[in-house]
């Protein structure tokens, strides 16, 4: 019977494989659906190599046979030796884990556990919740197994059913998958304590949710404590969207308390009524398929991955391939630490046999051929190697350039800014921006510095990032220039919507734009009546030079904005003091100082828009 499942299996997928391959068909078009080599789309075309290479040489570009050419290079060589084109969409080596259609039939499926994530403020109790559920309902004959962490657990509720519990070390680490196009999660169990109310990392993890776009089920904890505010809980979670069924609402609040153990069997309850509503179903008879939680590289053992299965059924000795990793399975072991031969839809498991680790966030795709998926893996590989290369910066650069072509529907904003007022105010001006049905949408509006978290949800969500009168620091500018993700910076309401206004248009003109130069952190103060406060600083980041435009950032924030006076070292003045270096240093007009303020120096260069 298996042998039979996997023949069926290896045909299904080599089926949908032989749909892809780049041709000219009847009419003279050549058909195509991923990005080729010279080599590959001279073979497909049926020209000369040779005359592809020296047609780019006539261009000035120095290409070999195996360079990887995108959409435009390909299109470009078409016109070139006269033949119109067309992409297609269909199932390649590169795109098969995320496009392959498993062939399952109604009758083969059937209900599968709920996957959970439990999300909230850091001192709301997600860790006490997450312990007081797996302790609570795991019986004693199994606790003696538990001798491992592996990301996830499963429980078995009092109605005998299983439910599967992520534990995600953050909201970064949740939306990263989600960036990856990775949908993990079908249920996101709010945590927000009673005594305490909405905090900042409790809007954080509703703007995770909601860009995940999966269900929320807010629990709230604490309530043992003596000061209690449940209508004020209620109310800020109103505000953000999420409004109970006691007030009318559609989100479920379930009321209980962590550490007393109090109100867990309702949660549970929860979980199971939502997941019996969305009909969550998945077919254990076939090749498994899921998403990579968690991996790492162990010295004496090799690479160790933690997987959660989402079809098919697991099993050791199954040849699989996750990202752009390949592996054979030598060894399953559940959360409590046993050895399992199999895994069905929504378990988690921890295996041996990947030749490397995957990063976390990637699909999986079990073949059981061995070239096959070595066929697959080199080609995953080759294409991460060109992406790397070709990364699409999200910018309002192709902003104005998706308006003009009509493809733009909607502008995605992360804000962040200086005061509540200022947010209110920008929040206020932005929501009546709607230029011919393009409209502005917040992913996120927050007050406070530029943070690794806003870059990460810009990327899983396609935004850009605005600042006002708030700077990232060099590890957040860092990672957003990583990321390719662009950080817009204005201390003027107007100066912002008439940007997104004139982006919405196309019309973005040539503009100025801040560069900065360098940080120095201030490590101590010195003052004199004659001279004022002198701030003795360590360069962190860049240069700083005299008389450089420059700006006081206290926790992010821009405290003041003006120019630097007097840069020294110990007694004598300097033009510049590099990365690492100590200097003396004053703000003109400027004195309120206070060690740990960074100093910014920057500088107004004129740019051309890229639209």
């Amino acid at each position: 019977m298996a042998k039979n499942q996997n023949a069926k299996d290896i045909k299904n997928i080599n089926q949908q494989l032989k749909q892809q391959t780049a041709h000219v068909d009847d009419k003279g078009v050549f058909v195509f659906s991923e990005p080729l080599t010279i080599a590959e789309l001279a073979n497909a075309l049926n020209v000369s190599i040779v005359d592809i290479i020296k047609y780019f040489m006539k261009q000035g570009k120095l290409y070999n046979q195996n360079y990887l050419l995108n959409e435009e290079l390909m299109s470009e060589v078409c016109l070139e030796f006269g033949f119109d084109f067309k992409k297609t969409k269909s199932v390649t080596y590169e795109n098969i884990l995320e496009t392959v259609e498993f062939d399952d039939k109604p009758e083969q499926m059937i209900t599968r556990p709920p996957v959970v994530t439990i999300m909230g403020h850091v001192d709301h109790g997600k860790t006490t919740l997450l312990d007081t559920i797996r302790n609570s309902k795991i019986t004693n004959q199994e606790h003696g197994g538990i001798t491992q962490h592996i990301g996830a657990y499963q429980v078995k509720t009092n109605e005998n059913k299983l439910i599967t519990f992520i534990d995600t070390p953050g909201h970064e680490a949740f939306t990263e998958m989600r960036a990856r196009g990775s949908k993990i999660t079908d249920i996101v169990i709010l945590v927000v304590a009673a005594d305490d109310g909405v905090m900042p990392q409790t809007k954080e993890a509703i703007d995770h949710a909601k860009a995940a776009n999966v269900e929320i089920i807010v629990f709230v904890n604490k309530m043992d404590k003596p000061e209690i505010k449940t209508d004020r809980v209620l109310s800020e979670l109103s505000a953000l969207g999420l409004t109970s069924e006691e007030w009318g609402g559609d989100t479920i609040f379930v009321y209980g308390s962590a550490l007393k153990h109090e109100g867990i069997d309702k949660l549970l309850e929860a979980i199971l009524i939502v997941s019996e509503v969305k009909e969550l179903k998945a077919n254990p008879n076939r090749f498994a398929n899921g998403t990579v939680i968690e991996s790492h590289y162990d010295k004496n053992i090799g690479s160790i991955c933690t997987l959660l299965v989402q079809g098919g059924t697991l099993k050791v000795k199954d040849i699989i391939v996750a990202g752009a990793i390949r592996g054979r399975i030598k060894k399953m072991t559940n959360d409590l630490a046993r050895e399992v031969t199999e895994a069905l839809p929504s378990a988690v498991v921890q295996v041996l046999g990947f030749e490397s680790a995957p990063t976390p966030g990637e699909p999986f795709v079990v073949f059981n051929d061995e070239k096959l998926a070595k066929k697959i893996s080199s080609a995953r590989q080759l294409q991460n190697d060109y992406k790397s290369q070709q990364e699409k910066q999200i910018s309002l650069g192709n902003i104005v350039q998706e308006a003009s072509s009509g493809k733009l529907k909607q502008i995605n904003i992360i804000l962040k800014a200086d005061t509540q007022g200022s947010l209110q105010a920008l929040t206020q001006a932005l929501n009546k921006i709607n230029v011919q049905d393009i409209q502005v949408k917040l992913v996120r509006a927050s007050v406070g510095g530029i943070s690794e978290s806003d870059v990460t949800l810009a990327v899983a969500s396609n935004s850009v990032i605005y600042g006002f009168n708030v700077r990232p620091n060099n590890i957040v500018r860092d990672a957003a220039k990583d990321a390719g993700i662009e950080i817009r910076l204005h201390n003027i309401i107007y100066k912002v919507t008439e940007e997104l206004e004139k982006a919405a248009k196309g019309l973005l003109e040539p503009e100025y734009e801040e560069k900065v130069l360098g940080q120095a952190r201030v490590v101590r103060l010195f003052h004199y009546s004659k001279v004022g406060t002198i701030a003795g600083c360590l360069v962190v980041d860049g240069v700083i030079n005299r008389n450089n435009k420059a700006r006081v950032l206290r926790d992010d924030v821009v405290i003041y904005d003006g120019e630097i006076n007097t840069l020294r070292h110990e007694k004598n003045d300097i033009k510049t003091a590099k990365k690492g270096f100590e200097c003396g240093l004053t703000i003109k007009n400027y004195n309120d100082l206070k060690e740990n303020d960074i100093i910014e120096a920057y500088a107004i260069e004129m740019v051309q828009n890229n639209g």
